[in-house]
């Protein structure tokens, strides 16, 4: 299956190498750092999912980068894969890249569906300055319209040339190479939108699976570029572990007796575990109460609800493999130490229950490409884990997954915008292997450790656009020394859910339009238990206040065009 696997995608690169050749760019003769940046970013996964958070599931590479590097306790996304996306990639707030909901347009500057040209990417910036620079992954920040022949394209029965418009493909964006999907969701054995640069892949082997090809695309990319002497940024952006619920048999095994223990028996489990890897501290008890009512012990459906979760742990598992690979090709370059890696996720885990979402729209499709029904088991009437389901976890096991927070995905309290984030560098560090930072961090913060680290300068104006300065801060000095100058407000807006912090480590979210604004003091109510703000008017209101006025400056308050 490896050897298998690795020929088909080896096959796939020229169109890539093509693309290296079409779009080098001037500036290798620059003075600069020889620094390679490898992202990597993992899609709906829970902050508590991973070994080295407090989790169960078997995620050695990813615990070694933690024991090697730092691990991050207070690093924040933009709530849903888009919007965070947007951010990574342009270090703006969501509304300033164009992306503060989905991938469709609003006509309003924030709501575009697509990265404008307001902004420049890091691949754009790096190649500039001579750096190859490859993606391998989920895309998702392209307007993706809908066709009337939209139920047969996602099963692969009709051909369209695009699956969005190609000057806001990754390789119109700064990336020289590109292998993975423009859209969001995807059949993890047959991805709908996967393409080689810009080219449709039309048909993928019979052992085809997501989250193995795109560790063998990024282990080629990585090869091909430190065989060439330069260095390279590379954005490695996995669909694992979004709905739905599709894993190899061998690696859903592992786990199949794992979870008949329940959501509160795993949760507890996780919380004993996390308090001894030191994320939070000394800051004592700092466990959320759960969110549901149901009991697993009265719970009818718990052969199904633990194998979903067996499912879900399994995709983490598999991507882990996959990183562990990608850090082999990194070593055996000699170029591991010399590679800033971040490792995070876009989003807190999700409760949507995809298995009652209507099929064959959008980008869920409702048969296979040989006509087979892909079955949404509404009533459990079929295990996730295989090609013909499409399920998810549901608002419980996210609970889990989120723990100690609340909420999950979609929500602006901790548990939907608080990601893990491992950084490793030994070649750059000056904090101790190993250790945690409470410092508050951003996506928006990605693009300015980029610019540090390189010695490359941001634009004014780029292609004839002039360019809106990006707001983040770079996390060297806290690489270097585990702290620096905060943020002096970080502010959050999705569909209405909106929230801000501010650097002394208040919060206000107001969870809706017609929602009354919360207030929580996160230096001693970590996991937003206490809203306080009934005892706070004066910090309340001048905190809105901040709110309203990063609003305004980020595009978040809609304007006309």
């Amino acid at each position: 299956m490896e050897l298998t696997m690795k020929t088909a995608i080896t096959k796939t690169l020229p169109f890539a190498a093509l693309a290296v050749t079409a779009g080098a760019c001037g500036g290798t003769e620059k003075e600069k750092a020889d620094t390679n940046i490898l992202v990597i970013l993992a899609d709906d996964m829970g902050y508590s999912d991973l070994g080295c958070y407090g989790g169960e599931i078997r995620t050695p590479n990813l615990d070694r980068l933690a024991r090697d590097g730092v691990r991050f306790s207070r690093f924040y996304n933009a709530g849903r894969s888009c919007p965070t996306r947007a951010s990574l990639l342009t270090g703006l707030y969501p509304h300033q890249a164009g992306v503060g909901r989905m991938t469709f347009d609003q006509h309003l500057p924030g709501y575009r569906g697509t990265m404008t040209h307001s902004g420049v990417t890091i691949a754009e910036v790096l190649r500039e300055s001579g750096y190859h620079t490859g993606m391998v992954g989920k895309w998702h920040v392209a307007e993706t319209p809908l066709r009337p022949d939209q139920r047969e394209w996602l099963a692969h029965r009709v051909y369209h040339e695009e699956f969005a418009p190609k000057e806001n493909y990754p390789t119109y964006r700064g990336f020289s190479d590109f292998y993975g999907t423009i859209y969001g969701v995807v059949d993890y054995f047959d991805p709908f939108s996967l393409v080689n640069g810009e080219t449709p892949v039309r048909e993928t082997p019979d052992d085809y699976y997501s989250t193995n090809a795109l560790s063998d695309s990024a282990v080629a990319y990585i090869k091909r570029y430190t065989d060439s002497g330069r260095p390279f940024f590379l954005y490695l952006s996995y669909h694992s572990p979004h709905w739905p619920l599709h894993a190899p048999e061998e690696d859903i095994r592992k786990y199949e007796d794992v979870y008949k223990a329940g959501w509160e028996a795993i949760r507890d489990a996780r919380y004993g575990r996390m308090k001894k890897t030191g994320i939070f501290g000394d800051r004592g008890d700092c466990l959320s109460n759960r969110q549901s009512t149901k009991e697993w012990d009265a719970n009818p459906h718990r052969e199904w609800d633990a194998r979903a979760m067996a499912v879900h742990a399994a995709m983490v598992d598999r991507m882990d493999q996959g990183i562990g690979r990608v850090l082999e090709a990194l070593e055996e370059a000699g170029e591991l130490d010399n590679t800033l890696i971040l490792f995070l996720s876009d989003n807190g885990c999700s409760p949507e229950i995809c298995q009652d979402y209507p099929p064959g729209e959008n980008d869920r499709p409702d048969m296979l490409r040989d006509g087979t029904p892909v079955i949404y088991p509404k009533n459990r009437e079929a295990l996730p884990g295989p090609e013909t389901t499409c399920a998810s976890l549901g608002p419980e096991w996210a609970n889990v997954a989120n723990m100690p927070f609340r909420f999950w995905k979609a929500k602006m309290y901790e548990g939907g915008i608080c990601t893990p984030m491992i950084a490793h560098w030994p070649a750059g560090m000056g904090i101790a292997r190993g250790s945690v930072t409470d410092e508050p961090c951003h996506v928006i913060d990605i693009m300015a450790t980029g610019l540090d680290i390189t010695r490359t300068p941001y634009p004014k104006e780029y292609r004839g656009n002039a360019i809106i300065p990006y707001e983040g801060r770079s996390l060297l000095p806290i690489l270097k020394t585990g702290r620096r100058e905060r943020h002096p407000v970080i502010g959050f807006e999705h569909f209405n859910e909106k929230a801000l912090m501010s650097d002394d480590g208040w919060k206000i979210v107001q969870p809706g339009k017609r929602s009354e604004w919360e207030l929580y003091d996160l230096n001693a109510d970590r996991t937003e238990m206490h809203n306080v703000a009934a005892e706070n008017p004066e910090r309340l209101a001048r905190m809105i206040s901040l709110y309203g006025q990063w609003a305004e400056r980020t595009m978040v308050t809609p304007a006309p065009d």
